[in-house]
Protein backbone atom coordinates (compact mmCIF):
# COMPACT_ATOMS: atom_id res chain seq x y z
CA UNK A 1 0.00 0.00 0.00
CA UNK A 2 2.79 2.35 0.95
CA UNK A 3 4.69 1.43 -2.23
CA UNK A 4 1.65 2.33 -4.35
CA UNK A 5 1.32 5.64 -2.52
CA UNK A 6 5.01 6.39 -3.08
CA UNK A 7 4.70 5.50 -6.77
CA UNK A 8 1.63 7.76 -7.26
CA UNK A 9 3.39 10.63 -5.44
CA UNK A 10 6.46 10.15 -7.61
CA UNK A 11 4.32 10.14 -10.75
CA UNK A 12 2.57 13.36 -9.65
CA UNK A 13 5.89 15.06 -8.93
CA UNK A 14 7.20 13.87 -12.27
CA UNK A 15 4.19 15.32 -14.09
CA UNK A 16 4.50 18.63 -12.23
CA UNK A 17 8.20 18.81 -13.02
CA UNK A 18 7.48 18.05 -16.69
CA UNK A 19 4.94 20.83 -17.06
CA UNK A 20 7.08 23.22 -15.02
CA UNK A 21 9.96 22.61 -17.40
CA UNK A 22 7.63 23.12 -20.37
CA UNK A 23 6.42 26.37 -18.81
CA UNK A 24 9.99 27.58 -18.26
CA UNK A 25 10.79 26.59 -21.84
CA UNK A 26 7.78 28.56 -23.19
CA UNK A 27 8.14 31.49 -20.77
CA UNK A 28 10.20 33.63 -23.19
CA UNK A 29 7.63 33.03 -25.93
CA UNK A 30 4.76 33.84 -23.54
CA UNK A 31 6.45 37.07 -22.49
CA UNK A 32 7.14 37.88 -26.13
CA UNK A 33 3.48 37.20 -27.01
CA UNK A 34 2.28 39.50 -24.22
CA UNK A 35 4.72 42.17 -25.36
CA UNK A 36 3.59 41.87 -28.98
CA UNK A 37 -0.08 42.17 -28.01
CA UNK A 38 0.57 45.14 -25.70
CA UNK A 39 2.57 46.88 -28.44
CA UNK A 40 -0.18 46.09 -30.98
CA UNK A 41 -2.83 47.63 -28.73
CA UNK A 42 -0.63 50.69 -28.10
CA UNK A 43 0.23 51.02 -31.79
CA UNK A 44 -3.44 50.59 -32.76
CA UNK A 45 -4.38 53.49 -30.50
CA UNK A 46 -1.62 55.68 -31.94
CA UNK A 47 -2.56 54.84 -35.53
CA UNK A 48 -6.24 55.50 -34.77
CA UNK A 49 -5.47 58.93 -33.30
CA UNK A 50 -3.11 59.78 -36.16
CA UNK A 51 -5.57 58.71 -38.85
CA UNK A 52 -8.46 60.46 -37.16
CA UNK A 53 -6.45 63.65 -36.87
CA UNK A 54 -5.28 63.57 -40.48
CA UNK A 55 -8.66 62.68 -41.96
CA UNK A 56 -10.73 65.09 -39.88
CA UNK A 57 -8.42 68.10 -40.28
CA UNK A 58 -8.05 67.79 -44.05
CA UNK A 59 -11.78 67.44 -44.67
CA UNK A 60 -15.10 68.10 -43.01
CA UNK A 61 -15.98 64.39 -43.03
CA UNK A 62 -15.42 63.73 -39.33
CA UNK A 63 -17.81 60.79 -39.36
CA UNK A 64 -15.88 59.01 -42.13
CA UNK A 65 -12.49 59.81 -40.59
CA UNK A 66 -13.45 58.51 -37.19
CA UNK A 67 -15.02 55.37 -38.59
CA UNK A 68 -11.99 54.50 -40.77
CA UNK A 69 -9.69 55.11 -37.80
CA UNK A 70 -11.83 52.87 -35.60
CA UNK A 71 -11.86 49.99 -38.10
CA UNK A 72 -8.09 50.36 -38.66
CA UNK A 73 -7.51 50.08 -34.90
CA UNK A 74 -9.28 46.72 -34.73
CA UNK A 75 -7.39 45.45 -37.80
CA UNK A 76 -4.03 46.30 -36.16
CA UNK A 77 -5.11 44.55 -32.95
CA UNK A 78 -6.12 41.46 -34.95
CA UNK A 79 -2.73 41.43 -36.72
CA UNK A 80 -1.04 41.71 -33.32
CA UNK A 81 -3.04 38.71 -32.10
CA UNK A 82 -1.90 36.65 -35.11
CA UNK A 83 1.75 37.63 -34.53
CA UNK A 84 1.43 36.74 -30.87
CA UNK A 85 0.12 33.29 -31.74
CA UNK A 86 3.03 32.84 -34.15
CA UNK A 87 5.51 33.83 -31.41
CA UNK A 88 3.88 31.38 -29.02
CA UNK A 89 4.42 28.58 -31.50
CA UNK A 90 0.76 28.32 -32.40
CA UNK A 91 1.30 29.07 -36.06
CA UNK A 92 -1.24 26.42 -36.95
CA UNK A 93 -3.90 28.28 -34.98
CA UNK A 94 -2.96 31.58 -36.63
CA UNK A 95 -2.99 29.97 -40.07
CA UNK A 96 -6.31 28.36 -39.28
CA UNK A 97 -7.77 31.72 -38.34
CA UNK A 98 -6.76 33.15 -41.70
CA UNK A 99 -7.66 30.06 -43.72
CA UNK A 100 -11.12 29.84 -42.18
CA UNK A 101 -11.80 33.57 -42.36
CA UNK A 102 -14.52 33.07 -44.95
CA UNK A 103 -16.26 30.31 -43.02
CA UNK A 104 -15.83 32.18 -39.74
CA UNK A 105 -17.29 35.30 -41.25
CA UNK A 106 -20.30 33.30 -42.44
CA UNK A 107 -20.82 31.60 -39.08
CA UNK A 108 -20.29 34.78 -37.08
CA UNK A 109 -22.48 36.72 -39.47
CA UNK A 110 -25.25 34.15 -39.09
CA UNK A 111 -24.92 33.91 -35.31
CA UNK A 112 -24.61 37.66 -34.80
CA UNK A 113 -26.86 38.85 -37.61
CA UNK A 114 -27.81 42.10 -35.89
CA UNK A 115 -24.20 42.99 -35.05
CA UNK A 116 -23.04 42.33 -38.62
CA UNK A 117 -26.01 44.24 -40.02
CA UNK A 118 -25.33 47.25 -37.81
CA UNK A 119 -21.63 47.17 -38.67
CA UNK A 120 -22.32 47.20 -42.42
CA UNK A 121 -24.94 49.93 -41.92
CA UNK A 122 -22.38 51.99 -40.02
CA UNK A 123 -19.90 51.52 -42.87
CA UNK A 124 -22.50 52.80 -45.36
CA UNK A 125 -23.38 55.76 -43.13
CA UNK A 126 -19.70 56.64 -42.75
CA UNK A 127 -19.22 56.97 -46.51
CA UNK A 128 -22.71 58.12 -47.48
CA UNK A 129 -22.55 60.89 -44.82
CA UNK A 130 -26.21 61.85 -44.33
CA UNK A 131 -25.08 63.66 -41.17
CA UNK A 132 -21.92 64.93 -39.53
CA UNK A 133 -20.68 65.22 -35.96
CA UNK A 134 -22.63 67.98 -34.09
CA UNK A 135 -25.46 67.89 -36.68
CA UNK A 136 -28.95 67.82 -35.20
CA UNK A 137 -31.00 65.04 -36.75
CA UNK A 138 -34.46 63.58 -36.30
CA UNK A 139 -34.93 59.80 -36.46
CA UNK A 140 -38.57 58.81 -36.02
CA UNK A 141 -39.55 60.46 -32.73
CA UNK A 142 -36.01 61.19 -31.50
CA UNK A 143 -34.28 64.55 -32.05
CA UNK A 144 -30.70 65.05 -30.92
CA UNK A 145 -27.20 66.21 -31.77
CA UNK A 146 -24.87 63.58 -33.28
CA UNK A 147 -22.01 62.80 -30.92
CA UNK A 148 -20.36 59.85 -32.65
CA UNK A 149 -20.80 56.96 -35.07
CA UNK A 150 -19.81 53.68 -33.45
CA UNK A 151 -19.38 50.27 -35.03
CA UNK A 152 -22.86 49.21 -33.93
CA UNK A 153 -24.82 52.37 -33.10
CA UNK A 154 -25.05 56.14 -33.54
CA UNK A 155 -24.80 58.25 -30.40
CA UNK A 156 -27.26 61.16 -30.11
CA UNK A 157 -27.52 63.72 -27.31
CA UNK A 158 -31.08 65.02 -26.96
CA UNK A 159 -32.01 68.53 -25.85
CA UNK A 160 -32.84 67.24 -22.37
CA UNK A 161 -29.30 65.77 -22.11
CA UNK A 162 -30.24 62.14 -22.67
CA UNK A 163 -27.74 59.88 -24.41
CA UNK A 164 -29.55 57.84 -27.03
CA UNK A 165 -27.84 55.03 -28.97
CA UNK A 166 -29.74 54.12 -32.13
CA UNK A 167 -28.70 50.97 -34.07
CA UNK A 168 -27.07 51.89 -37.37
CA UNK A 169 -29.34 49.53 -39.29
CA UNK A 170 -32.40 51.34 -37.95
CA UNK A 171 -31.02 54.71 -39.04
CA UNK A 172 -30.17 53.34 -42.48
CA UNK A 173 -33.69 51.99 -42.98
CA UNK A 174 -35.57 54.92 -41.40
CA UNK A 175 -36.35 58.43 -42.51
CA UNK A 176 -33.58 60.71 -41.25
CA UNK A 177 -34.15 64.47 -41.20
CA UNK A 178 -30.99 66.56 -40.91
CA UNK A 179 -32.09 69.81 -39.29
CA UNK A 180 -28.73 71.61 -39.48
CA UNK A 181 -26.92 70.43 -42.62
CA UNK A 182 -28.32 73.22 -44.79
CA UNK A 183 -27.21 75.89 -42.33
CA UNK A 184 -30.65 77.50 -42.18
CA UNK A 185 -34.23 76.46 -41.59
CA UNK A 186 -37.67 77.99 -41.92
CA UNK A 187 -39.91 77.77 -38.88
CA UNK A 188 -43.49 78.88 -38.32
CA UNK A 189 -46.16 79.34 -35.68
CA UNK A 190 -49.79 80.46 -35.57
CA UNK A 191 -51.34 83.38 -33.69
CA UNK A 192 -55.08 84.05 -33.55
CA UNK A 193 -56.66 87.54 -33.52
CA UNK A 194 -60.22 88.75 -33.15
CA UNK A 195 -62.44 88.85 -36.26
CA UNK A 196 -63.12 92.55 -35.62
CA UNK A 197 -59.42 93.41 -35.85
CA UNK A 198 -57.70 94.63 -39.01
CA UNK A 199 -55.91 91.52 -40.31
CA UNK A 200 -53.51 93.40 -42.62
CA UNK A 201 -52.50 95.79 -39.85
CA UNK A 202 -51.85 92.82 -37.59
CA UNK A 203 -49.74 91.14 -40.30
CA UNK A 204 -47.65 94.30 -40.78
CA UNK A 205 -47.10 94.59 -37.03
CA UNK A 206 -46.16 90.92 -36.72
CA UNK A 207 -43.61 91.13 -39.55
CA UNK A 208 -41.98 94.26 -38.10
CA UNK A 209 -41.86 92.76 -34.63
CA UNK A 210 -40.42 89.42 -35.74
CA UNK A 211 -37.78 91.15 -37.85
CA UNK A 212 -36.55 93.05 -34.78
CA UNK A 213 -35.90 89.93 -32.71
CA UNK A 214 -32.14 89.15 -32.56
CA UNK A 215 -31.26 85.95 -34.40
CA UNK A 216 -33.82 86.24 -37.20
CA UNK A 217 -32.17 86.25 -40.63
CA UNK A 218 -32.38 89.78 -42.01
CA UNK A 219 -31.62 88.85 -45.63
CA UNK A 220 -34.77 86.72 -45.75
CA UNK A 221 -37.22 88.66 -43.54
CA UNK A 222 -40.19 87.09 -41.76
CA UNK A 223 -43.60 87.11 -43.40
CA UNK A 224 -47.14 86.30 -42.30
CA UNK A 225 -50.45 85.44 -43.93
CA UNK A 226 -53.99 84.55 -42.92
CA UNK A 227 -54.00 80.78 -42.51
CA UNK A 228 -57.37 79.71 -41.14
CA UNK A 229 -60.80 81.09 -40.29
CA UNK A 230 -61.19 79.32 -36.98
CA UNK A 231 -64.27 79.16 -34.72
CA UNK A 232 -63.37 82.14 -32.57
CA UNK A 233 -60.17 83.52 -34.10
CA UNK A 234 -58.71 84.58 -37.41
CA UNK A 235 -55.47 82.60 -37.46
CA UNK A 236 -52.33 84.18 -38.90
CA UNK A 237 -49.35 81.95 -39.70
CA UNK A 238 -45.94 83.52 -39.15
CA UNK A 239 -42.84 82.28 -41.02
CA UNK A 240 -39.21 83.12 -40.23
CA UNK A 241 -35.74 81.86 -41.14
CA UNK A 242 -32.99 81.04 -38.63
CA UNK A 243 -29.45 79.68 -38.63
CA UNK A 244 -29.05 76.07 -37.53
CA UNK A 245 -25.47 75.98 -36.29
CA UNK A 246 -26.83 75.49 -32.79
CA UNK A 247 -30.35 74.16 -33.30
CA UNK A 248 -31.45 74.48 -29.69
CA UNK A 249 -30.21 78.05 -29.27
CA UNK A 250 -30.80 79.43 -32.75
CA UNK A 251 -34.13 77.75 -33.53
CA UNK A 252 -36.01 76.42 -30.51
CA UNK A 253 -35.31 79.32 -28.16
CA UNK A 254 -35.55 81.87 -30.97
CA UNK A 255 -39.05 80.68 -31.84
CA UNK A 256 -40.11 81.20 -28.24
CA UNK A 257 -38.69 84.74 -28.16
CA UNK A 258 -40.49 85.68 -31.39
CA UNK A 259 -43.80 84.31 -30.11
CA UNK A 260 -43.46 86.32 -26.90
CA UNK A 261 -42.57 89.51 -28.78
CA UNK A 262 -45.44 89.11 -31.26
CA UNK A 263 -48.09 88.43 -28.62
CA UNK A 264 -46.87 91.38 -26.53
CA UNK A 265 -46.89 93.73 -29.54
CA UNK A 266 -50.41 92.69 -30.56
CA UNK A 267 -51.82 93.23 -27.07
CA UNK A 268 -50.06 96.59 -26.66
CA UNK A 269 -51.53 97.79 -29.98
CA UNK A 270 -55.10 96.87 -29.09
CA UNK A 271 -55.44 93.58 -30.96
CA UNK A 272 -57.52 90.94 -29.27
CA UNK A 273 -56.24 87.43 -28.72
CA UNK A 274 -59.50 85.68 -27.85
CA UNK A 275 -59.64 82.30 -26.19
CA UNK A 276 -61.36 79.37 -27.80
CA UNK A 277 -65.15 79.87 -27.65
CA UNK A 278 -67.51 76.94 -27.24
CA UNK A 279 -70.93 77.34 -28.90
CA UNK A 280 -74.12 75.86 -27.44
CA UNK A 281 -76.82 75.26 -30.04
CA UNK A 282 -80.57 74.88 -29.35
CA UNK A 283 -82.50 72.84 -31.90
CA UNK A 284 -86.03 73.77 -33.03
CA UNK A 285 -87.75 71.41 -30.64
CA UNK A 286 -85.86 72.91 -27.69
CA UNK A 287 -87.49 76.04 -26.27
CA UNK A 288 -85.00 76.64 -23.50
CA UNK A 289 -81.73 75.41 -22.09
CA UNK A 290 -82.42 72.93 -19.31
CA UNK A 291 -80.30 73.62 -16.24
CA UNK A 292 -80.65 71.69 -13.03
CA UNK A 293 -79.48 73.22 -9.76
CA UNK A 294 -78.26 70.64 -7.26
CA UNK A 295 -78.22 71.75 -3.66
CA UNK A 296 -75.57 70.47 -1.34
CA UNK A 297 -76.79 68.43 1.58
CA UNK A 298 -76.55 69.78 5.09
CA UNK A 299 -73.87 67.23 5.97
CA UNK A 300 -71.61 68.55 3.16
Amino acid sequence: MQDAYRNSSADLISVINYYWEKFLFLLPNILLTILIFVVAVWLAGKIKNWLEGRLTTKSHDKITGRYIAMVTRWIVIFIGLLLGLQALGLSGVAGGLLASAGLSAFVIGFAFKDIAENFLAGLILAFDRPFEITDTIEVEDTIGKVQNLHLRSTHLLTFDSRDVYIPNAKILSSKVTNLTQNGRIRMDFVVGIDYNDDAQAAIDLIERTALGVPGVLQEDPPYAAVDLLDVSTLNIKVFFWAETKDYKKNVVLLKGRIMQAVSKALLENGFGLPANIQELKLYDYQKDLPIRMVEKSAQE
